[in-house]
């Protein structure tokens, strides 16, 4: 892609007369360097929507298809990342993994022809229309399509179930960690976000929107993402999907998901959804960094979709929220656990939870609610290379590969956990080839969630099926969004150029 042309829509794929050797699964797209972390001997190409199928004998049989989409803050990641193992093993499903560009390269929306925004999110609508038309090639059932993702990558699965452009060609959803209402999931101002970004860079002339713009254009892709936003207190990382101004293209989302789920204009599909009770635990290693400001300027560390009509109105809900979570405490490592329900509420479970809600008065009545105890993953895998990149997507990763079997890069209690892993990657077969998560050897029948969050699934070393999930603190959020929610909007048409304006005098 040109420069013009890399933050748009990606290019139709290309054809070959000859057969292709598919065999490079080391490509990865521009990202932040944190990425080295994640894997070695990964090769970083502006050209890297690469995808990965794993098919295990057919006998001639289409299997139901499994796309996994990575995690990572829509900053880092890459599709290889998950080989999903022990899906594979069932011999039952095909799975697919995938990149899609990240950062800026992906998810810069200036609402111009050129840099609508979205190019991430409209890679992974590009990635299911080929699963759509190859797939039987490959032995899977293009009709029987269950998409799913950790944290960002469910974010993204989440957006697609209520984008236009992906209608139809998905039959199941599994979300795990993430919603299309949390503060990471929408840009709420992409320009204010755009200018952010690039004071990163200490851009100057940030408010110039034709500076900005040829700012953007003139980085190289491995520049462009070469800043971390990871860390933020409001709960975004900067560069993640955004409602498209109209410019004549296809869009992604054309309204807010709050809006288009209470439209109830989208396809009602089965979903298996939601979170892990200790989420928050990604954000311990800023705990550090974080308390002296956290106990003097609290509001600092609001998610970003709240707004307010001064200051005072923000510190008095600030301190509200405050007390809700840590009462008269002075905040550090004495309250890390209050710490980590209250980064677990905004980022994920409140989102999840609102999301839930709205999906079920929009008629939804397949969604199957849970909550995955912490006693699955109360000691985080911890990448033994690099000992300060804590991973709270352990569950997954352990559910669906067989790191506790085949290596040591992430330390997990083994012998106590297999058998319930086990359990658990059981139910998200039957999810994946029926539609239903039938719990195996079990008298218990997991029923749709209904109103008031209720009932759900609490997943432990056994399942329980239980009444509300986290309702004292849904309610709670429920009454600060209801009044103090800002809508995600789409970017405002460019202001006319100095030029323009003095021949339209």
């Amino acid at each position: 892609m040109g420069a013009k042309d890399r933050k748009g829509a990606p290019l139709p794929p290309p054809v070959w007369s000859d057969t292709f050797e598919a065999v490079n699964n080391n490509i990865i797209c521009p990202q932040h360097d944190i990425a080295k972390m994640l894997e070695e001997n990964k090769i970083t190409k502006e050209d890297c929507l690469i995808t990965n199928v794993y098919t295990p004998e057919t006998n001639g049989e289409l299997l139901p298809v499994f796309v996994h989409f990575h995690g990572g803050a829509y900053a880092i990641g890459f599709g290889h990342i998950s080989q999903n193992e022990n899906i594979v093993k069932s011999k039952k499903v095909i799975t697919v993994t995938f990149n899609y560009r990240l950062g800026a390269h992906g998810f810069l929306c200036l609402g111009t022809k050129d840099v609508p925004g979205n190019a991430g999110m409209k890679d992974q609508v590009a990635l299911l229309r080929w699963v759509k038309n190859n797939i039987a090639k490959f032995g899977g059932n293009p009709d029987e399509v269950t998409i799913s993702g950790y944290n960002a990558g469910s974010s993204a699965v989440d957006l697609l179930t209520i984008s236009k452009m992906a209608q139809g060609l998905f039959k199941r959803v599994i979300t795990e960690s993430g919603s299309n209402t949390a503060a990471f999931s929408v840009q709420t101002d992409p320009i204010k976000n755009a200018e952010r970004y690039a004071d990163l860079f200490k851009m100057d002339n940030l408010d110039n929107f034709y500076d900005l713009e040829f700012f953007y254009k003139n980085l190289s892709s491995t520049e462009i993402n070469s800043k971390s936003a990871l860390s933020r207190p409001d709960s975004t990382f900067l560069m993640s999907p955004c409602v498209e101004r109209d410019v004549g293209q296809e869009r992604f989302l054309d309204d807010n998901p709050v809006n288009i789920l209470k439209s109830g204009k989208f396809e009602k599909v089965p979903m298996l959804y939601g979170f892990g009770e200790t989420e928050g635990e990604f954000r311990i290693l800023l705990l550090e960094f974080w308390e002296f400001w956290m106990n003097v300027r609290f509001l600092e560390f609001l998610p970003a979709d709240l707004q307010f009509e001064d200051k005072f109105e923000k510190r008095k809900i600030a301190e509200e929220i405050k007390r809700f979570y840590f009462g008269d405490k002075t905040i550090g490592k004495e309250t890390m656990s209050e710490f980590v329900k209250y980064f677990t509420d905004v980022m994920f479970a409140y989102p999840t939870l609102r999301s839930v809600k709205l999906q079920v008065e929009a008629g939804n009545n397949q969604i199957y609610l849970y909550m995955i105890s912490k006693s699955i993953y109360e000691n985080p895998a911890i990448l033994s290379k690099n000992a300060t990149l804590v991973d709270q997507c352990s569950k997954t990763i352990g559910v669906l590969n067989d790191y506790w079997e085949e290596t040591k890069e992430y330390h997990y209690d083994a012998e106590d956990l297999k058998p319930v892993r086990e359990v658990i990657l059981q139910v998200w077969l039957n999810f994946i080839t029926s539609g239903e998560p039938i719990i195996p050897g079990s008298k218990i029948k997991w029923q749709p969630v209904g109103a008031n969050w209720s009932p759900h699934m609490y997943i432990g070393r056994t399942f329980k099926l239980k009444k509300s999930l986290l309702k004292k603190r849904a309610l709670f959020w429920e009454k600060i969004y209801n009044k103090y929610y800002r809508f995600p909007s789409p970017p405002l048409a460019p202001p006319p150029k100095e030029g323009d304006a003095k021949e339209n005098e």
